[in-house]
């Protein structure tokens, strides 16, 4: 599901030809990474973790982009095995089957799987963070907090949601704290491994906290304003979240387990529901309470975001609601074997089948790593070995994923530098447009790298695998 024929299907635009030049460049200029991708809102940064995380598989992959998505592939499939172990541990054996065994045929989450991006590792290092916490709690493994501490760095640095664990291991380390107040060699050993898992984190973070150093704590200032100050994004009124919970049960188990059908979606909401009542009443297990904490902190935080949610958003519980469902049927079989099984059996068998109809083999490839490359080796040829400059007219696509195959293969391509003019500005501009013919309009096109070209004229143009493609000059 996450490998098949992963270069044509995997997403290769702006963002991901980004991280790949900047990948590269490390790797054969030594330009170290102290600050990771920017956030589509808020004017933020994450830190570079993941940078250093696919630098091998770029590496390995003689510097194909398909090198970094075969690795969140198998960080995917990890995952799926991370789910077992975790459901299996908390749940019983079955329990375990059944939630690695949906989570594996989500669509949802093969689509986040099959792509190198920052949010698509988050799933399998927010679990480790979750089963951490539950080992220090209910099996006194102190050096789980090593674990938590270098993977809770893993998922800040694949996104800033990922904060909504942060209460759940306050409480669950507050709580332990307390637990063990009667014994001084066990607080000693206690609060020695947390020591240790917090320096790792600061570690790991610092060299986002050494760039925001030296540049007037600007990443720090935008945290604060998005979290504090900006009423229209997200609020600070916790009861706001109340009205948004039942909406985003059921997003989330449209999306995530009901294989995006939103009928199915709404009736499986109703079970996760029923589920937490049945679970109540009958077994409240130390994994059951470790899943609703999670589950309530990530309800409450989502509840209070004001923007529209994205399904990546949800990255960081994932595993949760698959966890619940392989949990209850697992009891449900150990309670009243026959008839639990022909209930988890139909339960399974329906939840495959629609994720199964959705899934994203189910569908054409985009091939967009494909076209890209086609499009840069057609500029390449057109450019006659003369400097160049790039843009690209789109509405949700930048110059970085061309600009990556343009650079690797040294063709002269140059980025213009408003401060050095002079000498970034070449004597032609190739303009790949990726909007319908009728909108493309390069010589009036408001665009930076454009703007910056000044007065042109087109001299040729082709149409490209779909698209258009213009060779501007300078207009005299």
């Amino acid at each position: 599901m996450r490998l098949y024929r992963i270069g044509e299907y995997m997403t290769f635009l702006g963002d991901e030809g980004r991280d790949a030049l900047i990948v590269r460049r490390f790797l054969v200029e030594g330009d170290l990474m102290l600050i990771g991708p920017g956030t589509s809102i808020g004017n933020m940064y994450l830190g570079p973790l993941y940078y250093y995380l696919i630098a091998p598989s770029l590496f390995l992959a003689n510097y194909s982009p398909v090198g970094p998505s075969v690795f969140v592939a198998l960080v995917g499939v990890a995952t799926v095995v991370l789910v077992w172990w975790v459901g299996k541990e908390w749940f019983g054996k079955w329990a375990g089957i059944f939630a690695a065994f949906l989570y594996s045929l989500s669509p949802t989450v093969i689509i986040y799987s099959k792509s190198s991006w920052n949010p698509n590792i988050m799933p399998f290092f927010a679990l480790l963070v979750i089963y951490g916490m539950w080992m220090v709690w209910d099996r006194d493994d102190w050096k789980w907090l090593v674990v938590v501490g270098v993977s809770m760095a893993f998922v800040l640095q694949s996104h800033y949601l990922g904060l909504l664990l942060a209460p759940l291991i306050v409480v669950y380390w507050l709580a332990k704290l307390a637990k063990i107040q009667n014994s001084k060699l066990k607080i000693k050993n206690f609060l020695s491994y947390s020591l240790v898992g917090g320096l790792v984190f600061v570690f790991l973070m610092s060299p986002l906290v050494i760039f925001d150093a030296r540049h007037g704590w600007r990443n720090f200032d935008a945290i604060k304003t998005f979290f504090i100050e900006r009423q229209t994004t997200v609020s600070a009124r916790p009861w706001n979240a109340i009205p948004n919970a039942w909406p985003l049960m059921e997003l989330v188990s449209t999306r995530l387990v009901a294989g995006r059908n939103e009928v199915l979606g709404r009736v499986v909401a109703v079970g996760l529901i029923g589920s937490v009542l049945f679970v109540i009443k009958k077994r409240l297990s130390s994994g059951y309470v470790m899943l609703f904490v999670w589950l309530g902190f990530a309800v409450l935080g989502l509840g209070l975001y004001k923007q529209h949610i994205y399904d990546h958003y949800f990255g960081f519980f994932f595993p949760a609601p698959f966890l619940l469902i392989g949990g209850v049927l697992g009891d449900l079989i150990g309670r009243v074997r026959i008839r639990g099984w022909w209930i988890a059996g139909t339960v399974i068998l329906a939840l495959a089948y629609f994720s199964l109809a959705d899934s994203p083999v189910n569908y054409p490839p985009n091939r967009q790593l494909q076209n890209t490359q086609a499009t840069a080796e057609f500029i390449r040829e057109k450019a006659g070995g003369e400097p160049f400059n790039l843009a690209v007219i789109a509405e949700r696509n930048y110059e970085d994923a061309y600009q990556y195959f343009l650079e690797k293969w040294d063709t002269g391509i140059v980025e213009i530098d408003p401060l050095r003019a002079d000498e970034t500005i070449t004597d032609q501009l190739f303009v790949v447009c990726e909007m319908p013919k009728e909108k493309c309009d390069p010589t009036h096109s408001p665009k930076a790298e454009v703007a910056n070209f000044g007065w042109t004229k087109i001299e040729e143009e082709w149409p490209v695998g779909g698209y258009a493609v213009y060779k501007l000059v300078h207009f005299e």
